[in-house]
Parts: structure tokens; sequence; C-alpha cells
């Protein structure tokens, strides 16, 4: 029956049988009286609304916007069933579209086909459709030893395809970040504890604000006592002995004098440990509580010790010193022993 049928619609026939006329004619520069083609690109973000403009005059006799090869209007009248697909109210010179709440689908050639004095023109207009970068996937937070090989991975999408850079903030409370490098993975090797800390991933199109993904990085080490200072205090005063080791995880403390383990609250001692921190405390100093006292520190992954003095005021630099290179020497056997066993692990 062809494309009409029997005539019964003959206006709309016409339309059909026009517009696919119109489309045996390439696009090329703005429709208007006197021009042939018109070609123009329009860029809007995923969710916002795109305007297609079309220029006509008094000349024109049959108008109509498609997409590709689907007529959205013809005239006033509305073919598409997108409701997202409007036509503007505007001057008599312009016949325009609104596509609100863009997608990635709308995005493609768009035609005005246009009947002037008998005569077909077309402006072309192409929809491009851009997406914010969004990061799909990163690496988990991770804990390693110090010495390991690490891997990390951030993986991002969007339209244009985005850039990704990292940067470091290290865990030793330093508040600024520093770039370290780009593209989606970072490599390194033999790992330190000053590479521990937070990660950032920052992925960025310049569609809209960068995406950015944080992981954490926890670099486990042997302790490292960092302080451990000699003390000058009188007899019958109050006393402290302190030790500080920094470690991950964090250090186990305890301490000797000579080869001998002190226990908290025994002997008028108490010993008390805070996060990197360990503290040996003489309520009441006596004489025999002078002398050299050893701390040690140690987690699942090493030990070391350090040698501390307590003293009065009647001794000199040459005795504290002496006290300090004779430690005893069963407890240098304890130690080599204690490192031994962590060492085996």
């Amino acid at each position: 029956m062809g494309i009409c049928g029997y005539f019964v619609v003959p206006w709309k026939c016409l339309v059909v049988l026009s517009l696919r006329l119109l489309f045996l004619v390439p696009a090329g520069v703005p429709a208007r009286s006197g021009d042939s083609f018109s070609k123009d690109n329009i860029t809007v973000r995923q969710g916002g609304s795109a305007v297609l403009r079309c220029s006509v005059d008094s000349k024109v006799s049959r108008v109509a916007w498609l997409n590709r090869t689907t007529i959205l209007f013809a005239g006033e009248e509305k073919w598409s069933l997108d409701p997202r697909v409007i036509l503007l109210d505007t001057v008599h010179t312009e016949y325009s579209i609104k596509i609100e709440n863009v997608d990635l689908h709308d995005e493609g050639p768009y035609v005005c086909s246009i009947l002037s004095d008998k005569l077909p023109k077309s402006t072309k207009v192409h929809l491009i459709v851009q997406v914010p970068a969004r990061i799909v996937n990163i690496s988990t937070d991770i804990a390693v030893n110090e010495g390991s090989n690490v891997s990390l991975m951030c993986l991002a999408a969007g339209r244009p395809d985005p850039s990704i850079i990292w940067k470091h903030r290290p865990s030793t409370g330093v508040p600024t970040s520093r770039f370290i490098t780009e593209g989606e993975y970072v490599e390194i090797t033999a790992i330190t504890k000053e590479q521990s800390g937070v990660y950032e991933c920052i992925s960025t199109n310049y569609v809209s604000a960068p995406d950015v993904r944080i992981l954490r990085v926890t670099v486990n080490y042997p302790p490292v006592i960092s302080r451990a200072r000699n003390t000058l205090t009188g007899v019958g005063q109050k006393g402290m002995l302190q030790c500080e080791a920094s470690a991950v995880p964090l250090a186990d403390f305890e301490w000797y004098k000579e080869d001998k383990k002190l226990l908290n609250g025994l002997h008028g001692v108490k010993i008390e440990n805070k996060g990197k921190q360990s503290m040996l405390t003489f309520f009441n100093v006596s004489e025999e509580d002078y002398g050299n006292y050893t701390c040690v520190a140690m987690n699942a992954l090493g030990i070391t010790n350090a040698s501390v003095i307590l003293y009065g005021p009647g001794m000199h630099d040459l005795d504290i010193n002496s006290a300090i290179s004779h430690l005893p020497t069963r407890l240098s056997l304890f130690m080599i022993l204690l490192t031994l066993h962590f060492l085996t692990f």
C-alpha cells in the first residue's frame, strides 16, 4: 500500500516524504535565507539541558527537527514520545527545541530540516555529552612490613577521559600533600616507614570538580628508641626515667636494673606506658636506686634497648659514662636470646 496507504493522511505523508528527501542532502553551514546547510557542535554536561537552535524566516513552508531518522517535531506537532524533548516558544525567526536531563544516549547528530520556496535546507547540530570524572575503583587500605613492594591502583571513568594524579601525605603529621606521580598505578619498591601515610587519588577531566579518594598505607617496622635521657635526682625526691620508641605496631616496654626485670608497683617504682613512651617513676629515691637501667622496646618485628642512668648530685660524668659502657653480662645475653627469638618468627 506504500508509505501513505491510500493517501488518507496526505499532510503527514507529505511531511515524511519531504523529510526523507531532505535526508538525501548533505549537511553544511547555519541555515538562513540563501544559505544551504549548517553544522554546529553543542557540548553539555550529563544531567544538564541542551538547546538546539535553528534559524528560519517567512519563506519557510515546512520545518522539522530529527534525531538520526527519528522525527522529534514537525512544525508545532510533537512526534517524539520523550517528555524531556520540548519545543521552545521563541521568536518567529527561530525554531528551537530543548532536551532536558541530557544523558549519554542523547549524544549524536540532530537535523533541523527546512523547506523554503520549495528548496530544502538543513541545520545539523552534533550534541556532545560530557560526563564528570568519577573514581570507580581504588585499592583498599593496606598494611605491609618495611622493605615490601607495594602497588596502588585507582581507576576512573568520564567523558572526556579523565587524568589521574597521586599525592602523598606522610603519617608524621605533615599537613600538606606532595605530588608523587600521575597515572592509574603507583609502584613502590622496598617501602620505608617514611612512605607510610595517606595517598590521595585525584581524577579530573575539567567537566566538574575533581573526584578525590584516599587510602591509607601502614608500614610496620621494628622499634627505634628515639629518646632515653639520664636523670639527676637527690635522695628522698621523686625521680623519673623516660624512654621513647617509634614502632608500628606500637612497642611493648620492659625495664631492667642490672639483670633484674622491674615490676610495676614493687620496690617503690611505677611503670607507665603511654603510646610510644614509657616512664619509670621512683616515689622516694634512695642510694640503692642509683645506677644503670635498661629500657627494652619490642614488637613482632624486632627488639631494641637503651641504657639510662639515675644518678645523684655526687656522681661525676666519668662515673655515668662508665656505667653506660659496662652493661651487665647476663642482661646482654638475655637481649641476644630475645632478639634471636623475634627473628625466627
